[in-house]
């Protein structure tokens, strides 16, 4: 495909658009986006992009704030030795990535996130809200767009990280104000 360059259309129609339930009034790509995201596909597909007024809340069950076009929640973060405890029950060692975190932590044992309610990386504090509940999503090798035909890691994770909301993998976080963040720097558990 020939390279594209997305660009909002901020004087066109807003579009309807539904993630995981949310509604949000999007700002459209052009025209020639559509067409270039569709013909990549094989099927009618459009860009949007998500600016100021396209509000999408975070559940106020955990918390105030707004989530972007990501699952429900702002960031995800998982300990680098979380992914090494799977990977070492795993046939075929896995790259954290089949996760989709934001952040990843090293120098903290496996899952010690699961014990933190507020840290602080670089210049910015977390609130730690939820265990992030694991879909079939996972089980696809997003580099060849395939599933896993033995369902991992979802099959290996069910074994020893299932618990009553499901199978999780990581940590969701909302971030408690502005600040840089950084590959190296240090986190600190506040609480």
């Amino acid at each position: 495909m020939p390279p594209l360059r997305l660009v909002p259309v901020r004087d066109g129609a807003r579009v309807a658009t539904t993630v995981w339930g949310s509604q949000v009034t999007s700002l459209p790509a052009a025209a020639a986006a559509d067409a270039w995201i569709t013909r990549f596909l094989g099927q009618p597909a459009r860009f949007v992009h998500m600016d100021e007024a396209a509000l999408r809340p975070i559940d106020p069950v955990y918390g105030d704030g707004a989530v972007s076009y990501a699952d429900g929640f702002p960031l995800l973060l998982i300990s680098a030795a979380a992914m090494d405890g799977l990977n070492a029950r795993l046939a075929r060692p896995l790259s954290v990535l089949r996760f989709r975190p934001n952040l990843v932590v090293d120098g903290v044992g496996a899952h010690a996130e699961d014990g933190w309610t507020r840290v602080r990386i670089g210049e910015v504090a977390f609130d730690v809200v939820k265990p992030c509940t694991r879909c079939v999503f996972t089980t696809v090798d997003f580099e060849r767009g395939v599933r896993d035909e033995a369902g991992e890691p979802l099959r290996t994770l069910t074994g020893y990280r299932r618990g009553p909301d499901g199978v999780t993998f990581g940590q969701n976080l909302i971030p408690r104000g502005a600040g840089r963040i950084g590959v190296g720097d240090p986190v600190e558990v506040l609480a």
